[in-house]
This record gives structure tokens, sequence and C-alpha cells, in this order.
């Protein structure tokens, strides 16, 4: 049997359940006339968090509405005209409420459908045998407990309505009958000034039973008008409870939680703005419900004015209800001002940003009407804890800075039901920074933007001024300012706690919580999240472990914010944190397709990489990140199987490496790198990131061809070919192991000296691999070449007769193995 029909034979009280569910968000004659439609294709048991059915929930509701639509349009007889007027009444509802969030809609009819389910399985004595995850999940839902909360108050709103107009209709009543039996008085003192007859003595009698009629009757009235007054205001008092409770919810919770996802998505969590829809309808409900109570509880007043009859002992709470209910629209005007699009958490002077801040009950209050102007200031930490407890900042003006374009006029936008204005050119131009003490820097400082504005509700019966803080700001002047900013503005969106005050962040967190955070940062930005061996690589870098504490647990561990980017690693001159970073940025912009794929390990120790390819083929290679170079990734490969130490490491490529030359390509050229570890094809994990080439290069605008440039490791395999060319290098490089011998090839000259002095010389004691620098590293592993200090005085030597000893000792013969041209070129040595 159908659920629906099981659901019409259950009994009074359950069946007052069933209909209790629907109201106005859904109406029940919806769910009787399409009940075989809804049933059939409401029992797909999807997940509605997960943004991949929003498709599919998209077109049921639009098919929904197409439904009910026809339905209604075969309901011709008179006796369903109202029917039918009420079904097409729903579907231009359904159309017009939830076209733009559809989700809320699905989820209403889905609890619906549930909560019957539910009372139809204990009618029939099964309710504890009912599993399915369909019912758990139709059942409890956030989004249908808070509609059917918000039809129970207008129920009830609509009652107290109806008290009013017959407490006004009874007030009414008893002033008639307070007239007539004014009239009878004055009758009777009529008859009493006239001669005392029998005639006017029995009409006397009749007057006086008439006026004791009437007053026995306006006692009536005066208590039935007691009575629905006391009610009345136990009505509204039960009203503004439930009110209390339900914005509660809505302010406190809902929203709260809102703008803490809003906050993670800054650490790159994933973010529906859309639920912000949701929220304002629920906020515009309260506003109506608000309004509409505050409206009656001022009708009662009036009402009461119009009629003094309190019995003694009753306490009047007509103004302490109007009291609370006009607190309560304050509370809801402030607390929907928010930012729906905040401002960069980490602002650069002198360059453009935007940012939008929209009122939730606007709309609905008609804020509109007189359009309110909003400001944006840049306030300090100090200065935000001030304005929280005081609020005189916001009406002084005390700034930290000067920002252009810092005013708009808010918009209502017919459409989408938003009061909203959005800042589209703002700029930075001042920043005023306070004395910093010990280890800060102007990194760790924040600042806030404010957002003031006021509005007018009720033709301008109540003024409400209101602001909202933006999420921490981290100014910076320059660049190389960024990681360090980042690393402020990441701990703060992470473990931010509610209600704090502005903008305090504990000192230490235990290790799970920064893992939680360092995965969702590079999960965003990478496209693919850390995995448990990942993250215990970073455990044991940001504790400064030396990786030989197997089977330790960090997760309670406390990490503190210096260990986090302010002390320097071991034997590093750079943090956890700018490490961290810089991976991050390294691949995002030039990894992001191998790593999604899996094929980069990275997170791997030297050491830990030797023991992986110790039992591998030749020509098996593995990827990790660089321990000494930021931003940098060095290979990992098998060479010769015959020498002891025969794993070898390239020098580090970086981000200015692969601006050249991708990854993928600069893999394919060195062919003696065969077998991704354990034994992937190289071709086949990144031949589908190779460069196409061919062999017709045309001119480019400038009339001149493009040359190619290609990685070389000499004497490891022959010089790659293009095109069945050979290219010409500007450089070539040697290999060493742990020994200090040559690789395999044999001994290899030095470069001549490059003219230019290198960008950062290699310190023997950071090295931790053997290394093999690729064809754009200076030097051949020999020690002092390439090097500022390395150059020969030779018009001292000259004067010291040692050239001849130069030309005896040099030998050339090496240099018929190679095909390359000695030419000056910059050198740039990069550490592993």
């Amino acid at each position: 049997m159908a659920l629906w029909l099981k659901a019409q034979q259950l009994s009074q009280d359950s069946l007052q359940k069933v209909r209790n569910i629907y109201g106005e968000h859904f109406p029940i004659e919806v769910r009787h006339f399409l009940s075989s439609w809804l049933e059939e294709k409401m029992w797909n048991n999807i997940d509605t968090d997960n943004p991949q059915f929003e498709h599919y929930v998209n077109s049921f509701v639009g098919s929904l509405i197409l439904e009910l639509e026809s339905k209604a349009n075969t309901l011709n007889t008179e006796d369903m005209f109202v029917t039918k007027m009420k079904l097409i009444e729903a579907a231009t509802m359904f159309r017009q409420r939830y076209s733009e969030n559809p989700m809320t809609l699905y989820k209403i009819i889905r609890h619906c459908l549930g909560t019957e389910m539910k009372l139809v399985a204990e009618a029939e004595h099964l309710g504890g045998l009912i599993t399915n995850d369909r019912v758990s999940m139709m059942i409890g839902d956030t989004v249908t407990e808070i509609a059917h909360q918000v039809d129970i108050l207008r129920r009830k709103t609509y009652e107290t309505g109806e008290d009013l107009r017959k407490i006004e209709q009874e007030q009414e009543s008893f002033a008639l009958s307070y007239h007539e039996c004014t009239k009878l008085n004055a009758h009777l003192q009529h008859i009493a000034m006239q001669v005392q007859n029998q005639q006017n003595m029995e009409l006397e009698k009749k007057i006086r039973r008439q006026k004791d009629q009437q007053d026995l009757q306006l006692s009536q009235k005066v208590n039935g008008v007691v009575r629905l007054r006391l009610m009345l205001m136990e009505k509204l008092d039960d009203i503004i409870k439930k009110l209390n409770i339900l914005q509660s919810r809505i302010l406190d919770d809902e929203l709260i939680r809102w703008k803490r996802d809003q906050q993670l998505a800054g650490n790159g969590a994933n973010f529906t703005s859309n639920n912000l829809d949701s929220i304002q309808e629920w906020c515009e409900s309260l506003a109506e419900l608000i309004w509409q109570t505050r409206q009656q509880i001022k009708e009662a007043e009036r009402l009461k004015q119009k009629f003094q009859c309190e019995p003694p002992g009753i306490r009047d709470t007509l103004p302490s209800l109007n009291t609370q209910i006009t607190q309560f629209l304050s509370s809801l005007v402030t607390s929907t001002f928010i930012i729906e699009k905040q401002p960069p958490q980490v602002m650069k002077t002198n360059t453009r940003f935007t940012s939008t801040v929209r009122l939730l009950v606007g709309g609905k209050l008609n804020v509109h009407m007189t359009p309110p102007q909003v400001k944006v200031s840049i306030i300090s930490e100090t200065q935000a804890n001030a304005l929280l407890k005081s609020e005189k900042m916001a009406k002084c003006g005390e700034v930290s800075g000067e920002i252009l374009n810092n005013t708009g006029t808010m918009e209502y936008h017919q459409a989408t039901r938003q009061l909203s204005v959005s800042f589209r050119n703002m700029q930075l131009k001042k920043i005023k920074r306070t004395e910093k003490k010990g280890t800060e820097s102007v990194m760790d400082e924040k600042f806030s933007l404010l957002f003031q504005s006021q509005f007018c509700v009720g033709g301008g019966e109540l003024v409400f001024q209101v602001w909202t803080l933006s999420l921490p700001v981290v100014v910076i002047v320059h660049g190389n300012q960024e990681p360090h900013a980042w690393a402020t503005v990441t701990w703060d969106n992470a473990f931010a706690e509610p209600g704090r005050q502005p903008f305090q962040v504990p000192e230490k967190v235990p290790w799970a919580q920064v893992a939680e955070a360092l995965n969702m940062k590079f999960r965003s930005a990478t496209g693919h999240h850390l995995t448990e061996d990942n993250l215990r690589f970073l455990a044991e870098k940001a504790f400064r472990s030396n990786g030989n504490s197997v089977g330790q647990d960090y997760s309670n561990m406390l990490l503190s914010w210096a260990q986090f980017c302010k002390e320097p690693l071991p034997e590093r001159n750079f943090t956890f944190w700018e490490w961290f970073y810089a991976v991050m940025k390294l691949t995002r912009e030039h990894l992001r397709g191998p790593w999604i794929d899996r094929y980069i390990l990275g997170f791997i120790r030297k050491k830990q990489a030797e023991e992986m390819l110790a039992n591998c083929a030749v020509g098996t290679f593995l990827m990790r990140y660089s321990d000494s170079e930021l931003g940098g990734i060095t290979i990992a490969w098998v060479g010769d199987q015959a020498t002891s130490d025969h794993v070898f490491m390239l020098q580090p490529f970086t981000s200015k490496d692969f601006a050249i030359r991708s990854l993928a390509d600069r893999l394919a050229d060195m062919q003696h790198l065969q077998y991704l570890y354990p034994d992937i094809s190289k071709d086949a994990a990144f031949g589908k990131y190779y460069t196409p080439f061919t062999d017709n290069q045309t001119q480019t605008s400038n009339g001149y061809v493009k040359p190619y440039l290609v990685t070389h490791v000499p004497g490891w395999g022959a010089l790659p070919s293009i095109g069945g060319q050979t290219p010409s290098h500007s450089s070539v490089t040697g290999v060493s192991n742990n020994n200090g011998q040559s690789g395999p090839g044999g001994s290899y000259p030095a470069t001549p000296q490059t003219v230019f002095p290198p960008h950062s010389p290699p310190d023997p004691s950071t090295r931790d691999t053997p290394s093999v620098a690729s064809s754009y590293a200076p030097g051949l592993g020999q020690s002092g070449v390439g090097q500022p200090g390395s150059d020969m005085d030779y018009m001292e030597m000259i004067g010291n007769n040692e050239l001849s000893s130069i030309d005896e000792n040099l030998n050339l013969d090496h240099l018929n193995n190679f095909g390359f041209d000695f030419m000056q070129y910059n050198q740039s040595t990069k550490l592993q």
C-alpha cells in the first residue's frame, strides 16, 4: 500500500501530526494530488550536502512544478475549482521561492515523507525496525525543523490577531451596552423628577430591571474583555519565548556556523554561499513574525488605553513584552548585516580589492525605501576591542589607515530579493602600525575592515546604527612578506574560537588540528589532499624530529606558533611554514597534474628515498621535495648497480626552472630515467603532460625562430634529440655521490668561470644528498669551481712564471667527448 494511503488511515492524533508538518512552505494539497509521483521520485538516497547532486535536485524541482501545473489543469469540475486555484498558487510559490535554492524545497519534502514513514511505522509497531538511511536522513533536518517552527508561529500570530479583533469587538459591544445603560440612567433620573404616580412607578421598575440586566451584561463584558486580554498576553508571551528560541537558533547557530564556514574557506575549505539564501529566508520570516507581533502588542496597548479595566493584583506585561520584541528586532537587524564577500585577508597597499555587504532582512523590512549608505574603514586589533566594549570608535571615527572608494549605497535587487552593496574599487593607500616588541613583525599584526551604516525601519519609527567587522587582515607592502602574512591568516582562520576577543588565538594547538589546517590548505591549492604519510612527515619536520621515532603519535602533541612560523628549522635559515608554503606554491603552479595523479611522492626524506630505490631496476626514479631548497623538488634515481652508492639525487628544480621548461618535458629529456617508482613507465605516467613538438618551426611575429631548451645530465645517456637534431646547451654538469666519486662518464673538467657571481653559493653544511646538477646549474660538482674567490689572478701568475706549469698540467683530451662550446653563461647554484 502506498505511503500516503497508509498515512490517511492513522489515528486522529497521528493524523494531526501529519497535518502539522505541512503548511505554507509545502501545502498538503500538493502532497495529496501528487502522492504517487512524489513517492516514486523521492526514494533516491542522495546526500543533500554534496554539490554533485545539485543538478538532480534542480531537475526534480522543475519537474515537480510542471507536474503540479499539469495536475491543476485536469481539475476542471466546479467542486474542484478552489483546489485547482490552490495547486496553481503552490506552483507559482515554488517557482518564486525555491527557483534560486531548490535544495531547500527538496529537503522539506524529504522531511515530510520521512515523518510520514516514521508515524506509519510506529502505528504498525515497526518503529524499532526501520533503519533505512532514507528515514534517518529525513528526520531532524534543520531546514524543515525551522520551517515547521515558522509555521507554528505563523498560526499562533494569526490566532492572536483574531483575539485582538475579538477584544476590539467586545470593547465596542461594551461601549454600546454602556451607552444604553447611560440612557437608562438618564431616563430613571428623569422619572425621579416626575410626579410619583402608578404609571411612573411601573415604568421606573421596568427601566430598573433593564438597567440591572445591562449592568450584569456590562460586568460580564468587562470580565470577558479582561479574560481575553489576559489570554492574549499569555499567548503573546508564549510567542515571544518561541521567537527567542527560533531567533537564537537561526542567528547564534546557523548564521554563526555560516560565518565560521566562510572563515575556514579562507584556508581552502569547501564553502557553499547558497546556504546564505536559506538563512535569509529564515531571517525574513523572523522579521515578519517579530514585526507582526510588535504591531499586535502596540494594538493591544491601544485597546487597553481605550478601555481601562485592569483588575487589582494583575500586572500589566504589555510594556515588558514590547521592550523584548523591540530588542529582538534590533538584534535581528544588527546581526543580519553581514559581509557576504570578505576582503582579501592578505592585503597589499595600493592594490585594488573588492568586498560585498548584505542585509538579510532589508527587503522584508523595506529598508531600501530609504537607501542606506555604507562606509568602510580599517581599524587595528586594539581599536576593534574598544569598539566591542563601548562602540565609541564607530562614532568618533578613529581608524588605522586610509581607504579609497570606501562609501557605497545599498541597493535592492528584485530578482534575488537581496539588499546589498558591492565595493569594487577599494584601495588601501596608507596604514598606521603599532609599535612592535621583541620578535613581532608587521606580518603578525592584524587589522580588520569596519563596515558601518544606519537603517530606518517602520517609516523612520526605529533607527538602527549597525556595523560589522571583516575577518582579520594582514597588510603588506611587498610580495616577499606574503608567506609570513599567510601564516598569520592561516593560524587565525583555523584556530579562532567562537566569541573570542579580537583577534586572540591560542599560542599552542594540538598537531591533529594543525594537520587538518595544512591538509585543507594544500588540497585547496593543489587539488589533492595530503596522505597520512605526508602528514607524518610534516609532523616530524614541524617538531624537529630526525625521522627515527618510529611509532611516535604526534596527534596530541602541542605545536607552538613559534615552531610553526618563527623559529628556523635546524641548520636552515627558513621556518617550517616557509618550507611548506614554498612547496605548496610550487605544486600549485607547476606540479598540480602529476600531484593529483599521485605520481609525486614529495614528502619523504632522502634516506627513505634511497631505501625505497635500493632494490629497484636501473632507471627507476621518484621525486621528493628538497629539504634545503625552498620550493625545490629533486629527482632521485637508480644509477649503476655495480657501484656501492647507486642512488643519485639531481640538483633541485624550482619555479624558475619550470617557467622555462615543465617537469614532464624535463623528465622526457632525461633518457636515463625510465620507470617511475615502483615500476610505472615514464611515458605512461607523464606522456599526457609532454609538450607536443613539430619539426616545422615557423617564424614568430618578430621574425625569429624560437629555439628549444632541453635538460641533459652529462654522462647519463646521450643528449636528447628533438626532431632528429641535437640541440646545443648553455652548460653541462657532472655527477657526484656520497663519496665524492664521479658518476658514470668519467671525470669532467670544469667549465670556464662565469663573469657573473652565483645567486646563492652552496653551503657544504646544508647538503644532505649526493647531487647531480642539471644543465641549468653551475660547475661540475668540483670544489671551488664557479664560486666567488676562485678566479685566477693571471697578472700575478705571469709575474711568478706559473702559467707554464698550468699549461703542462692541463689535459684537454676529455674535451673530445663533448659536443658543446665553451661560452660564458649566467650560473645559479641550487641546494638540495
